[in-house]
């Protein structure tokens, strides 16, 4: 791993721990067990940091993207055991994914990244509707990944009722894969 990736990821849990006013340089050297001033560094300003820990996030996640079926039953299946790992294992990476989100909302450089991000993402999930035989691709897509962010807002955020039901999920991301390749 390299160093800006330690950096970064310590920047995800720094986020999730303690939110976007907790995250400085000095609290990232911290969690991620480096020299003062090692993040500083590497990412000499704030929106240095914020971009780079946006593009690591998604770099993490395409890694994550299921390998393509053609059954939209197994898509559904893997998207949900996807789902179900973010909200859990996973579930600082969300957190910190809604901070940077909102902190996008006031600074331009960081909405770039993120839609950059998303575009990759969306894409990556159009190869998979394609291979599972899913007419227009690409425009639904953009409708699943939309779907899966509100059940994974859902569960991250408590409002989906506790910890998620590998069935449940399932069941649901079945339903949105079903309707959008009607």
């Amino acid at each position: 791993m390299t160093r800006e990736a330690k950096i970064t990821d310590a920047a995800i849990t720094t986020l999730a721990a303690e939110g976007m006013r907790g995250l400085t340089h000095r609290a990232v050297d911290r969690r991620a067990g480096l020299p003062e001033g090692s993040t500083s560094y590497y990412f000499r300003t704030r929106s240095a940091l914020l971009t780079a820990t946006v593009q690591r996030l998604a770099e993490l996640d395409a890694d994550e993207i299921p390998a393509p079926v053609s059954d939209l039953g197994d898509l559904a299946s893997s998207l949900a055991a996807s789902l179900v790992k973010w909200t859990t294992a996973d579930r600082d990476r969300q957190l910190a994914r809604y901070e940077l989100t909102l902190e996008a909302t006031r600074r331009a450089e960081l909405r770039d990244a993120l839609v950059r991000g998303g575009d990759t993402i969306r894409a990556m999930v159009a190869e998979l509707l394609r291979a599972a035989g899913v007419p227009a691709p690409a425009d639904r897509a953009h409708l699943l990944v939309a779907c899966i962010d509100g059940l994974l807002f859902d569960q991250i955020t408590g409002t989906g009722g506790g910890d998620p039901d590998v069935g449940d999920v399932a069941s649901n991301i079945r339903q949105i894969v079903a309707a959008i390749s009607a």
